[in-house]
């Protein structure tokens, strides 16, 4: 039945506008879809509050407890006087019968009532945040961290264990290392002594990477997987570890370097819930081992969280596109189960109501606990993440008014959601997450509608327009606050959002009953898990193919400066863009120049950047501090020499270079900077082999180059001194690592490949990263009277200042090209190099200076341009 008063003609308004509009809940939904008036105004009140509340709890959690208990009792003074003055003036109200200017129905002293539940929320959050905040400052850790000191702890864990691997920044990576979030309990110094406490902490394993026993093994195993990931929350554990102190003013009083990291020592096992949680998780796991890579990274992803197989080049990629809210589970997950079981919310209390539970009998009532049960059961499963949490606050203040048959409003659920929360715990007040999630809820339910109305009084098709307001509504709101996380804005994240949005539903219905299924039928989870393998796919294709377009995103300054600049902007983009919509063919020819903006064709980049430049032999991309050239080898052609240490860089630099087809992909040795990048050349381009030195070392490495070739179906070779190739007008003689299987180079470096290119009449000498040692021993060798008058040098290792002069003058380059990233800590290129080189008559580029080389012509005519 409908709530008397509520004023609205379901009749009436279906001639008008032809369909029923539905309101939908929490976050995810077909917001654009709800009709302004269904549920009448907008129920502000909690919204001051809320606010009130959050700024508190950030402000308070490091205030001393003078200010803390200063705060709470000012503003409970200040709430009882507000209070005391408008019982007194409801009094005088009710006495006098009516008082000029105050209308029936009024309730007089309103804002006194708001204002006094603002200063209430306030002192709530100031003593929450305050005790919140003592919790790090008492108990022996801090005082351990500061003295580095070394101890035995037992701890709870509080969080899902996650492997991290930073960005590459050298010639290798940081060690992999599994980040734990716990609770200590017990605390055991070397000296004896024992105390209980109570404390947050975060502890760091530096995991051992595992080595396949067997080549053939490394082609598909890869690495065993750290014991610590099985570890459950709620599990206790004893570890020797040193406690330093934490890197930032989080939520953790110190962090623990687990020192010896092989088995952790288990003092306590988990939950029956977190058991049950965790066998649900393992079962998607295996449900989904025999999916495309892709998918089977993803789907786990998108259900319940679990993101462990989520690669650093597919999570760079979703970054990118501004899809990583589908990695972290939100309240479009809820949302989308929820309404399988409930329908529509704003059907949930008409009799034409839909969903699953009136199919099967169930009253509204019923319907309301199971609801609440699901919820509680996905809390468990997801894990209480901040956007799980505020996806289920919201949806159990929405559930309480179905079942209590009082007529809710989203607006007040999510300001509820938010009160609660950061009442009980105030470290939400300062989590970015918690924050995009708020927001993007925020457009969903308020911008959302308004535009879709708008977009559809202009003719654009109900389900697109809800669609296109949605995915704008939440990017309008969100940016600048991954402006300050990325110091970048994606231009192409409301395309995209757009292009997953209709995949995301199946993906996470058939994921869930997959996750479900996967304890007691395998063989039908595996069925539901290949069935959603197809839309999650999707999404990764989607965020890898909008990741890889040259102009995906502009750099933009990372400060709240520069969020406060982007949001001026969009201000100003969304009001031109009002104005525009009330002429197409300004639209289009707008949406014509973003899209060639962010595709970049080379054809026309070409005539407006000049880049690269025509008839270009040779180029240097830009990939920071690492290596990655190309060898023009006919058009769409190229021969690869490195593969820099970011697959998106380099994957942008051969689109833009054109390059479809490379005959031979060249690995000069198995450091970081020179191979993590393979993914992104092998992305979407026919590729014919992989060529490296046979020096497999560093073994991790050698061994991702191998999983990586394996999985698309290319070969791998090994390059020997006195090898020639030739591939169009393109040849080229392996002058470096020497055959004899008995020399045996000092490290990786020693044992680059180098390359000696002839390119028509053009000869380059390509280094690798080869010490002075090896560089004399290249002298010595067959192939060094040829190596004299080159007319092109990539300077070894990246210009360091350890060059053997023998053979920089033996080469006498007329062209010497650096590679190296802007402020890297090497201090490349060495001063003294470039002088060197310089002195000999040599022009001397470097790619942290002049960005990406390209060389042309050749003799007389030799030439070089940078982008």
């Amino acid at each position: 039945m409908r709530e008397e008063g509520e004023g609205y003609d379901d009749r009436r308004d279906e001639g008008r506008h032809g369909t029923r509009a539905a309101v939908h809940a929490a976050s995810g939904g077909r917001l654009g879809a709800a009709h302004p008036r269904q549920e009448g105004p907008t129920d502000l009140r909690l919204v001051p509050p809320a606010l009130a509340a959050w700024a508190t709890s950030a402000v308070m959690l490091d205030a001393a407890p003078a200010w803390v208990t200063g705060t709470a009792v000012g503003c409970l003074v200040l709430a009882g006087v507000l209070m005391t003055l408008r019982v007194g003036r409801a009094r005088r109200v009710s006495r006098a019968g009516r008082v000029p200017g105050v209308r029936t129905g009024d309730r007089p002293g309103w804002p006194a009532v708001t204002a006094a539940a603002v200063l209430v929320c306030v002192a709530a959050a100031a003593v929450s945040a305050g005790l919140h905040g003592a919790d790090l400052r008492r108990g022996p850790l801090p005082g351990l961290a500061e003295r580095y000191a070394t101890v035995i702890a037992e701890a709870e864990i509080t969080s899902d264990p996650r492997l991290v691997r930073p960005r590459v920044r050298g010639p290798a990576p940081a060690p992999t290392a599994v980040l734990i979030e716990a609770d200590v309990r017990r605390v055991e110094t070397r000296d004896g002594a024992t105390m209980v406490t109570r404390t947050p902490v975060l502890m760091v394993v530096d995991v051992e990477r595992r080595r396949s026993s067997s080549a053939s093994s490394a082609f598909s195993a890869g690495d065993r997987p750290s014991p610590w990931l099985a570890l459950l929350p709620s599990t206790r554990v004893r570890v020797t570890a040193r406690v330093v102190p934490p890197a930032d003013g989080g939520d953790t009083a110190a962090v623990l370097r687990v020192r010896d990291p092989k088995v952790p020592e288990v003092v306590g096992e988990p939950s029956a819930a977190q058991r049950l949680a965790g066998r649900l998780r393992a079962g998607l796991r295996e449900a989904t081992d025999g999916l495309a890579p892709d998918a089977r990274a993803l789907l786990p992803g998108l259900v319940v969280g679990d993101t462990a197989r989520i690669t650093p080049e597919l999570d760079e990629a979703f970054k990118e596109t501004d899809l990583a809210h589908t990695l972290a589970v939100s309240g479009s997950n809820l949302t989308i189960i929820l309404v399988l079981l409930v329908g529509p919310p704003g059907l949930a209390q008409r009799v034409e109501r839909r969903g699953l539970a009136p199919r099967l009998g169930i009253s509204l009532r019923t319907t309301a606990l199971l609801g609440g049960a699901l919820t509680l059961g996905f809390v468990i499963v997801c894990r209480p993440d901040p956007s799980v949490l505020r996806a289920a606050a919201c949806g159990a203040v929405a559930l309480l008014a179905l079942a209590t048959g009082r007529r809710r409003s989203l607006i007040p659920a999510l300001a509820t959601a938010v009160l609660l929360l950061v009442l009980y715990d105030p470290w939400l007040s300062r989590s970015y997450g918690f924050l995009l999630s708020v927001l993007a809820t925020g457009a969903l339910l308020t911008l959302a509608p308004r535009w879709s109305a708008a977009l559809r009084a202009r003719r654009v098709p109900p389900r697109l327009a809800e669609a296109l307001a949605a995915a704008a509504a939440a990017q309008a709101l969100c940016a600048p606050v991954v402006a300050v996380l990325s110091a970048r804005v994606s231009l192409v994240a409301v395309p995209c959002n757009l292009l997953v949005e209709f995949a995301i539903a199946p993906a996470t219905v058939l994921g869930f009953a997959a996750l479900a299924t996967a304890p007691w039928a395998m063989p039908v989870a595996k069925a539901l898990a290949w069935c959603a393998g197809w839309p999650a796919g999707w999404i990764a294709d989607v965020a890898r193919t909008g990741a890889a377009l040259p102009g995906a995103g502009i750099d933009w300054p990372g400060s709240w400066t520069g969020a406060a600049l982007l949001a001026l902007a969009t201000v100003a983009l969304l009001l031109a863009g009002r104005r525009l919509l009330r002429h197409p063919w300004w639209c289009g020819a707008c949406g014509v120049l973003l899209l060639l903006a962010v595709v970049q064709p080379p054809p026309l980049t070409r005539v407006v950047t000049g880049w690269p430049p025509p008839g270009w032999r040779f180029a240097m991309c830009d990939v920071g501090q690492g290596d990655a050239t190309v060898l023009a080898a006919g058009a769409g052609t190229g021969v690869v020499v490195d593969a820099g240490p970011d697959p998106v860089l380099v994957d942008r630099c051969l689109r833009t270079l054109g390059i479809t087809r490379i005959p031979l992909v060249v690995l000069t040795h198995f450091h970081a900077d020179h191979v993590a990048g393979l993914p992104g050349v092998l992305r979407g381009r026919q590729v014919g082999a992989i060529e490296t030195t046979a020096y497999q070392e560093p073994v991790d490495q050698a061994e991702f180059v191998r999983r990586e070739a394996a999985a698309r179906g290319v070969s791998v070779t090994r390059a020997a001194a006195g090898e020639e190739r030739r591939t169009g007008g393109l040849s080229w003689r392996v002058v470096w690592p020497p055959a004899d299987p008995t020399v045996v180079p000092e490290g990786p470096n020693d044992a680059s490949v180098a390359l000696l290119v002839r390119s028509a009449g053009l000869r380059l000498l390509l280094l690798g990263d080869l010490e002075p040692p090896a560089q004399r021993a290249l002298l010595r060798s067959p192939a060094g009277p040829l190596l004299g008058g080159v007319d092109v040098l990539k300077v070894a290792h990246h210009g360091s200042a350890y060059q053997d002069p023998g053979l920089l003058s033996r080469a006498a380059p007329r062209l010497a090209l650096i590679s190296a990233g802007a402020d890297n800590t090497y201090g490349h290129p060495a001063p003294g190099t470039v002088a060197a080189l310089r002195a000999m008559g040599a022009v001397v580029l470097s790619t942290d200076r002049d960005g990406a080389l390209a060389v042309t012509g050749e003799g007389a005519e030799l030439g070089v341009a940078g982008d």
